[in-house]
């Protein structure tokens, strides 16, 4: 199986990245500096022959480079973030993910996938409220999150990416599904945990948040690809995922 990663160099992207490499899977991924990406992971991943380094500004590729990227790949997944700098959230592009998602599932569909779609997974958050499965939050959070829409461009840009997707690929579409993966607040974690999965928050991502190590969404993003139950499961959906607090881990 072959996953294109872009957002390979981001704290996340890069645990997927050697995640997939262990299960020996063929990883593409498109970087801007694979500098960075010697910075998170180990030489031997780095030297892995099953990982394809393009060092490339996603958005510059022509068309026909990016059709070229998704070529055969069974598993597109987007790690893509703004970098937590003045320039990363409020310089250009601000779009960055939106137009990223786009053009990838437009070049998905040049390639015209025929044995079986595409599994396209966006990496997104729970602050992101699924409007279309009818999730509801408080005034006072729906206030703050309007504020924080206008006055925290990356925002914007996680509600359009996943709108995208929701609006656009739908159900029947055969040559594409997807996935759109929340975390809540993202910590470090050396190794994978337990972690709960659910269809929609069951916290208040502003005044209640939990936790979500980015090993356990790189993992669950893993087994997305490969797990074809799983992936039935999910598709279609914005699953949330937390980390399984101790005191449950340990009762069990």
């Amino acid at each position: 199986m072959t996953t294109l990663i872009v957002g390979a160099s981001g704290a996340t992207g890069s645990l997927l990245v050697q995640q997939l490499l262990e299960k020996n899977e063929t990883v593409k991924i498109i970087i801007r500096s694979a500098s960075v990406l010697r910075e998170r992971l180990p030489v031997e991943i780095i030297e892995n022959s099953k990982l394809v380094i393009t060092e490339a500004d996603l958005l510059s590729l022509t068309n026909d480079e990016l059709v070229a990227q998704v070529k055969d790949c069974h598993v597109v997944v987007s790690c893509l973030g703004h970098n937590l700098t003045l320039k990363g959230m409020f310089g250009h592009p601000r779009l960055l993910v939106t137009n990223a998602v786009q053009r990838l599932c437009l070049a998905i569909s040049y390639c015209s996938p025929q044995n079986a779609p595409v599994k396209f997974i966006l990496m997104n958050t729970t602050g992101n409220q699924n409007s279309l499965a009818g999730e509801k939050v408080s005034t006072l959070q729906s206030i703050i999150m309007s504020f924080i829409r206008v006055l925290l461009p990356p925002h914007n840009d996680n509600e359009k990416a996943a709108e995208y997707l929701q609006n656009h690929i739908r159900r029947q579409n055969n040559q594409i599904e997807w996935v759109v993966i929340r975390p809540d607040s993202l910590t470090d974690s050396p190794t994978v945990t337990e972690y709960d999965i659910y269809p929609s928050p069951i916290r208040s991502a502003i005044f209640d948040a939990g936790k979500t190590s980015r090993i356990n969404v790189a993992h669950f993003m893993s087994q997305l690809g490969s797990n074809n139950e799983l992936w039935d499961k999910w598709k279609s959906q914005m699953p949330v995922l937390y980390n399984t607090p101790s005191i449950t881990r340990n009762r069990k």
